[in-house]
């Protein structure tokens, strides 16, 4: 597989949004609050380079409403995601956010002319098999509808529609331009959200100003900027795929630093999460019959 641009990007955005789950469940600040930082800090960063550099150019109408709403899609996605990982564990919620892959593929049937191929649903199979393999059949049998399971569940599905119409915008409109459109909506929505039902804006700890600043840097900007593009270059779907290892590389960073165990079953699940996504990356049609053939 030859690592073009677009792939090479698709790969530093998954390494920087790894971090993510590990610094929310540090729980140094609130998960609702934590988003709206997170989104503010980096249009922050991102508004000065764009404007004096010449290079944010304002969008049609359409596109520059469909940059808006996902903004408050993706914006929703993450506020849901951190209150999922912070009520209940970060498998829990990880687990279910990465079921968009499934929700892409149905969306992308329905609303895409580039409908999945047979390559892509063979490869979701495979990979969700290996993501029940990393984190334990038996978390099915015990698992509880709360809450925190259908925030979980939510922010997959948000994740999902706003792969797909960033898509649509993404061939219509520059990354940085998208960016900064969609990331200022975010930091109106969230901050309006967090006014509305008392969230604090202040009062934290250093460590928890630095963590919000480092989700605003790696998180958002560097992990964002980078995907955003590999959207633009690439097929949602095998996108959304692709963003499943991220599993398997917060499952190291939990082990690294938060001393969470790596089991031999982990490591199984992690190989076999993989193996799906590359067979999605595989041109030729998989299928029995060519299997099974002599040449």
């Amino acid at each position: 597989m030859k690592l073009t641009k677009p792939r090479l990007a698709l790969i530093c955005g998954i390494l920087c949004i790894s971090i993510f789950p590990i610094l929310v469940k540090l729980r140094l600040t609130p998960g609702l609050i934590s988003a709206f930082y997170r989104m503010f800090f980096a249009v922050v960063l991102l508004l000065p380079y764009v404007i004096f550099s010449g290079n944010f150019k304002l969008p049609k109408l359409k596109f520059a409403l469909l940059a808006i709403l996902c903004g408050v899609l993706f914006s929703s996605d993450v506020a849901v995601w951190n209150i999922a990982i912070q009520e209940s564990s970060a498998t829990q919620a990880s687990l279910l956010t990465n079921l968009s892959p499934v929700w892409v593929g149905v969306g992308s049937f329905f609303f895409l002319k580039a409908k999945p191929a047979t390559n892509f649903w063979i490869g979701t199979l495979v990979a969700l098999f290996g993501m029940v393999t990393l984190v334990g059949f038996e978390f099915f049998i015990d698992l509880n509808f709360d809450k925190a399971f259908l925030f979980a569940v939510l922010s997959g599905i948000l994740y999902s529609i706003y792969l797909l119409v960033s898509k649509n915008v993404l061939s219509e409109v520059d990354v940085l331009s998208f960016m900064t459109i969609s990331l200022f909506a975010s930091s109106i929505y969230l901050g309006i959200l967090c006014y509305a039902i008392g969230e604090p804006f202040t009062g934290f700890s250093n460590a928890g100003w630095f963590v919000l600043v480092l989700q605003a840097v790696i998180c958002q900007l560097c992990a964002w900027l980078s995907i955003s593009y590999a959207t633009q270059h690439m097929r949602a779907t095998r996108v959304s795929l692709s963003l499943l290892s991220q599993a398997v590389i917060t499952s190291i960073l939990a082990w690294l630093f938060l001393e969470e165990q790596i089991t031999l079953q982990m490591v199984l699940g992690g190989i076999i999460l993989l193996f799906g996504i590359r067979i999605t990356f595989y041109d030729k049609t998989i299928s029995l019959k060519g299997l099974f053939s002599k040449d």
